[in-house]
């Protein structure tokens, strides 16, 4: 729940603003007084009101030198401030939004205008209020997000598969599918559950087994080929997020965006954004010079 509304009049007669302040006070706002700019700073040393009513004509110090100064204060400068003034000249007017009043009311007030007037520069500072503190909400899930996805890209070429005690198929990374399509391109590999070694050609690929003990409706197997090329992963230290490169990844076998949409299981109009991002980041220009520098992160090392 957000706090309530602070005011601050600066008025060197605020006995004239009673009625105003009165009527603020029923309605839950909090009134600080002030009747000199010295005051004033000893005020928002201590609190900083939402909004403040600062009249121009005041002895010594007046609004305009003190606006003036408020807003060379980092701490005070966003704090609304309106003007009160018995001059009604243009060039008062001028002047004063020129300090960088957001409203201007002359003396006499009339009262019901100017609490009307109050109220929506505190309705407005409550939404600003609002939306800064959703706006750090944000900040705090954008923060999960992004911790998250470094995690994600420890693993990203990690090929985890889930089955029941049937041996069937419960969940599979991307890369347990293209491996399992590769090593069993003619059905369901079943013999995965016994956690072997499944030579195919120059490399094989190796089944680890991780299963709870004293249950066997599931069980995990992590997969991993033996002398596989790079994969996405390794395009990571380019500073690209994991879905980045995922993307480059597979633009870097020549596939296109539509292409690549379909393998990541996503629309080819959001991988048009991915590229457009990847092009800022690595300061590149067009998708041969893209291919270029994913290539040279994804040759295979040489022990």
């Amino acid at each position: 729940m957000l706090p309530p509304p602070t005011l601050l009049v600066v008025d060197d007669t605020p006995a004239a603003l009673g009625v105003v302040c009165d009527t603020l006070r029923r309605e839950g706002v909090r009134v600080l007084l002030a009747e000199s700019g010295a005051m004033a700073r000893e005020v928002l040393a201590r609190t900083r009101p939402d909004l403040i009513l600062l009249d121009v004509m005041m002895p010594g110090e007046d609004g305009f030198s003190l606006c003036a100064a408020l807003r060379a204060h980092a701490e005070w400068r966003e704090i609304p401030v309106i003007f009160l003034t018995a001059i009604d000249a243009a060039e008062q007017k001028v002047r004063a939004f020129a300090a960088g009043a957001v409203d201007y009311v002359t003396k006499p007030v009339h009262v019901p205008e100017l609490v009307a007037r109050v109220r929506v520069q505190l309705e407005l500072c409550a939404a600003r209020r609002l939306l800064e503190s959703k706006n750090l909400e944000l900040e705090a899930e954008i923060a999960i997000r992004l911790d998250a996805e470094e995690q994600l890209a420890a693993s990203l070429d990690r090929a985890v598969v889930v089955l029941d005690r049937t041996g069937a198929i419960i969940f599979a990374t991307r890369l347990a599918h293209d491996l399992l399509a590769k090593y069993f391109p003619n059905g369901r590999p079943e013999a995965l559950a016994a956690g072997v070694r499944f030579p195919v050609g120059k490399g094989a690929l190796l089944v680890r087994r991780f299963a709870e003990a004293g249950r066997d409706d599931t069980v995990m197997l992590v997969l991993e080929e033996e002398f596989a090329p790079p994969g996405p992963a390794a395009l990571i230290p380019l500073g690209l997020t994991v879905r980045q490169a995922e993307v480059v990844y597979w633009v870097a076998q020549g596939k296109s965006n539509a292409e690549t949409a379909l393998i990541l299981g996503t629309s080819p109009r959001t991988v048009d954004k991915h590229m457009e991002r990847i092009f800022q980041r690595l300061g590149i220009e067009n998708r041969a010079s893209l291919m270029v520098t994913a290539n040279e992160h994804l040759r295979p090392t040489r022990s």
